[in-house]
């Protein structure tokens, strides 16, 4: 042992030595907050016509859904054969339908209030926007509607009891859960958990396509949107930002695969990283874009193959069609309005109709289900990408008329508000 000794500390020495001599080499950390500044936002004209075609598509995929809205398919065949423009909104009153019974072809429902409403939210709240600022706009208007139910207007004309009614009732659920927002936690909590059942409603999508308006990149839209979900639950809060995401990457012109990845490479919060389950909204829009590529390339057999009257396409383009239909029914939820079942049918409609907003409506509108939300939802992403000269003329003409005439919602003047405000925010 003793002869070893003298050995041992000119070797630790030379060890040390060796140590700080030695380079110590890292590879950098990804500076991912740096793209969420970035802007990505195409010129003053250009953004102008994307922004009305955005409000507008949307417009008109509620309006062509408005009087077939939670039919099951086969009964909208046996009425209307097959759906291919807009058709009048026979049906009652409702407070998330139509205000009016049975109004004219083009009239639309909550789904394009909630855009009306946001825009007013932006527009009045000088960019300080956020979830205290949005939980504080909805109980504002909710009290406002409110009390025009103390008019005395109502005592001279019972009549005018109705429509303040309907009013008061669309947005009692939500202004529920704003309040409680305003007072904490634990009120909240409680009051989400009541919010139409306590259901995965699409709640946030009804809204949310209106943030990717207004941000600079897909990021920005999916984080400032998932702040505003107050109304979701789950992994309806990802779908919720990812359908922001996905209209700001139709406001840069993108191509479809572009939009249709939003879920693949948009992922702010790691839902990937999930144990067990991974991205449920990735899984559903994997497997349907899948099913969708299998019934444009493969085998179709077993599927009903005489189309609808009034089918625009062929037997066999109708038997592709159909077994898309048929997927979707196999993976219908509880309830029509449920958040997953809107992605998977947007997503469906997108992929079938690969930026065709015609073939695209169309497919959705004749799906059913709650087509109004899913159509407004897909409209408002490829209204985005098309832009207004990019839609169908006699669609928008019809659309923007009448939602102003009728309706009392100016969209052109919407779209103005939208770049005023976007005129504001940028440097």
């Amino acid at each position: 042992m003793r002869a070893i000794t003298p050995y041992i500390l000119p070797f630790l020495l030379l060890l040390v030595c060796c140590r700080e001599q030695e380079q110590k080499v890292t590879l950098p950390e990804p500076q991912k907050e740096s793209y969420a500044q970035d802007s990505i936002m195409p010129g003053p004209e250009t953004y102008y016509d994307r922004v009305l075609g955005g409000l507008v598509g949307s417009a008109i995929g509620d309006a062509m859904g408005a009087s077939t809205e939670m039919w099951y398919r086969k009964d909208i065949q046996l009425k209307y054969g097959y759906i291919t423009g807009l058709t009048p909104a026979v049906r009652q009153e409702s407070p998330e339908g139509t205000w009016e019974n049975n109004l004219q072809a083009g009239a639309t429902t909550d789904d394009t209030r909630w855009k009306y409403l946001m825009v007013k939210y932006f527009s009045g709240n000088s960019g300080n926007t956020g979830p205290e600022a949005f939980a504080r706009f909805i109980a504002s208007y909710y009290q406002s509607v409110a009390g025009d139910l103390a008019d005395r207007e109502i005592l001279k004309n019972p009549d005018a009891l109705a429509g303040r009614l309907e009013k008061v009732d669309w947005i009692r659920e939500w202004a529920r859960v704003a309040l409680a927002y305003t007072k904490g936690p634990e009120d909240y909590e409680q009051a989400l958990s009541r919010f139409y059942g306590g259901e995965m409603a699409c709640a946030g999508m009804l809204y949310s396509p209106v943030f990717g308006l207004l941000s600079p990149n897909p990021e920005a839209a999916y984080r400032t949107a998932y702040e505003h979900s107050l109304f979701d639950h789950g992994y309806a809060k990802d779908i919720t930002a990812l359908v922001a995401a996905m209209t700001q990457t139709a406001l840069q012109g993108s191509s479809m695969d572009s939009i249709l990845d939003t879920s693949v490479f948009v992922d702010p919060y790691r839902y990937q990283d999930s144990r067990l389950l991974g991205r449920i909204s990735l899984q559903i829009a994997d497997a349907t874009r899948n099913t969708v590529r299998l019934a444009k390339e493969g085998p179709t057999t077993g599927t009903d193959t005489i189309p609808p009257p009034s089918y625009p396409g062929t037997s066999a383009d109708w038997s592709r069609q159909d077994y898309i239909y048929s997927y979707l029914e196999k993976n219908e939820r509880a309830v029509p309005f449920h958040a997953g079942e809107i992605w998977q049918i947007v997503i469906a409609g997108l992929a079938y109709g690969q930026g065709d907003f015609q073939k695209t409506m169309e497919f959705i509108i004749n799906y059913g289900r709650d087509n109004d939300t899913t159509a407004a939802v897909a409209g408002m992403i490829l209204g985005t990408r098309l832009g207004f000269s990019g839609l169908p003329v006699s669609l928008r003409t019809t659309i923007v008329r009448t939602n102003r005439e009728k309706l009392g919602i100016d969209l052109e003047e919407l779209a103005r508000e939208i770049v005023a405000v976007h005129q504001k925010k940028s440097p």
